[in-house]
């Protein structure tokens, strides 16, 4: 869990709500799999489009991001998202999610969950970039991606993700 305090601590987020978070599935031969969620990033995200203000946006790099100036929390992209990774940050009155530390990486960071992981489960990287290890690591590995049915296209890949967490 050391990716969901990073994140809490580097995102300032409020107590009982998560912009990741790590679900524990039991498969079905009766063994233990953690699993790591957070926004997807989709390419094709339907958060985007419910939004009454264009507070929801993609940047062009890919990031799905939330402008708090103009967001009036109505919670339509809330509602939108099929991966529960948005909810309403009642300190700020406005949507909130994951946004990959967008601060740490126009620094030519990490986001915080990544360099946090100690066991380095999350790999982050253009998968653009044919030299990148994100990119090797999916054109080489059985990778899969949650909810393939909302067509959503998401950024986020798992490796050896179980049937059962696909829900």
């Amino acid at each position: 869990m050391a990716c969901v305090a990073a994140c809490a601590a580097e995102n300032n987020v409020p107590i009982g709500v998560f912009r990741t978070w790590v679900e524990r599935h039991v498969r079905a031969d009766g063994n233990i799999v953690f699993v790591p969620k957070q926004c997807n990033h989709c390419e094709n995200p339907p958060c985007v489009k419910p939004c009454p203000t264009g507070a929801t946006f993609k940047r062009e790099d890919g990031l799905v991001l939330i402008n708090d100036e103009i967001c009036i929390g109505c919670g339509a992209c809330i509602q939108a998202c099929p991966y529960g990774a948005r909810f309403v940050n009642l300190v700020k009155g406005v949507a909130d999610k994951c946004t990959f530390c967008e601060h740490r990486l126009d620094k030519g960071l990490l986001p915080a969950c990544v360099e946090a992981c100690p066991t380095a489960a999350r790999i982050f990287g253009d998968i653009s970039d044919p030299e990148s290890e994100i990119r090797r690591l999916v054109e080489s590995s059985n990778v899969q991606i949650l909810k393939s049915w909302a067509q959503t296209d998401p950024e986020i890949y798992y490796k050896n993700l179980p049937k059962e967490a696909d829900i």
